[in-house]
């Protein structure tokens, strides 16, 4: 195994998330930190993606989500993103979170398959609000899943 001269990591065998960012507060949509890690493919020791975990609860987060991820395309179709989110969930529990919001467009079929595999729960389908960011990024609509830590811990 390699190593990443402590920062902070982890691992289910597979993968492996270590963090590269870590950003302080964004008071105008009420983040309190956010936590931003590389993925890695053990076998290889190559970059496969990254996931960010944002700490706060507000209606902003309500939309936008605790945890996103992205994985490389060349890498999709292997479970990395349900994999990385899972991990992801140690920091989440760590910064004393009672739970984790994930959201989703309605049309990205392996984004929701994905969620729904951490075993989060469907809260709703809802529009977003006009005044929210995603709106403007012309994201009208999303999934938002739940994952209650305290029942995980």
């Amino acid at each position: 195994m390699f190593t990443f001269f402590n920062k902070p990591r982890y691992t289910d065998g597979e993968i492996t998330i270590v963090q590269n960012a870590r950003f302080g507060r964004e008071p105008d949509v009420g983040i309190e930190k956010t936590y931003c890690f590389n993925i890695f493919l053990n076998e290889s020791k190559r970059i496969i993606g990254y996931v960010d975990l944002r700490v706060g609860e507000n209606e902003f987060l309500y939309y936008l989500g605790h945890i996103g991820y992205r994985i490389n395309e060349r890498y999709r179709g292997h479970h990395y993103a349900t994999k990385a989110t899972l991990l992801a969930l140690n920091k989440a529990r760590e910064e004393n979170m009672k739970r984790v919001i994930i959201t989703c467009n309605p049309d990205n079929i392996a984004s929701y398959k994905s969620i729904v595999a951490t075993g989060a729960t469907l809260l709703e389908v809802t529009e977003v609000p006009q005044w929210h960011e995603l709106y403007k990024r012309k994201e009208k609509e999303k999934c938002i899943f739940e994952i209650k830590l305290e029942d995980n811990a």
